[in-house]
């Protein structure tokens, strides 16, 4: 398992981080990686670029509200009619 690991990490900079979790988080991790057939590291990846990009739109989100108020239901209808995809009624904590 170590020469394969290592096999994709020769020329590429990485930053070795040591994570821990519930038992039962970490199962579901090993399950999911393994279901997308990637390594831990590499679904773990991912998933924190995931987290990083998300947690980039709300503070973007924070400021446009900050600065124009939170989106009115005219704004709600607009987007979801741009969008082409059915109002499900959620409009968060707004």
């Amino acid at each position: 398992m170590h020469t394969a690991v290592c096999a994709t990490v020769v020329g590429m900079k990485v930053d070795r981080l040591s994570v821990t979790m519930d038992p039962e988080l970490g199962q579901v991790v090993r399950q999911e990686a393994a279901r997308s057939g990637t390594s831990v590291s590499g679904w773990l990846s991912e998933a924190a670029a995931a987290r990083v990009r998300n947690e980039g739109l709300g503070r973007a989100l924070q400021a446009w509200q900050d600065e124009d108020g939170p989106p009115s239901e005219e704004d709600f209808q607009w987007a979801y009619r741009a969008l082409g995809i059915e109002d499900d009624g959620w409009r968060g904590d707004g």
